[in-house]
């Protein structure tokens, strides 16, 4: 299953939570109540920003290190011969940039233990 835009602005939109600005007994008794759940606007919002910048880095060849999940960086390759698997015509492949990702440790761990059981 893919992971889209929307279902990373939902579970950003339920893990996050922002702190009242104001403070009143029941939250001095109850601190949970001192925490609003963010907005899905304000959530989808966060994750667009945070697409963009990644995207504006990569565009300039900077490499974008996310830790405990790890790194993207913009590889060069060089032109080279190639052929149409369709006709077996024979092509040039131009230069071009690319996208690498490299995973984490944590990630990689997590990853190699697979999902746990359900009971």
């Amino acid at each position: 299953m893919a992971v889209t835009k929307e279902d990373l602005s939902k579970s950003v939109m339920e893990t996050v939570r922002l702190k009242k600005p104001k403070k009143d007994r029941q939250q001095l008794l109850f601190p949970e109540f001192g925490y609003t759940q963010m907005t899905k606007k304000r959530a989808t919002e966060l994750v667009d920003a945070t697409f963009e910048i990644i995207k504006k880095a990569l565009e300039k060849g900077d490499q974008v290190l996310i830790s405990g999940f790890g790194k993207f960086k913009v590889k060069f390759k060089w032109a080279r011969k190639g052929r149409n698997p369709k006709t077996g015509e024979r092509i040039v492949l131009e230069s071009r940039r690319i996208v690498n990702f490299q995973c984490s440790l944590k990630l990689r761990d997590k990853l190699q233990k697979g999902p746990e059981p359900s009971r």
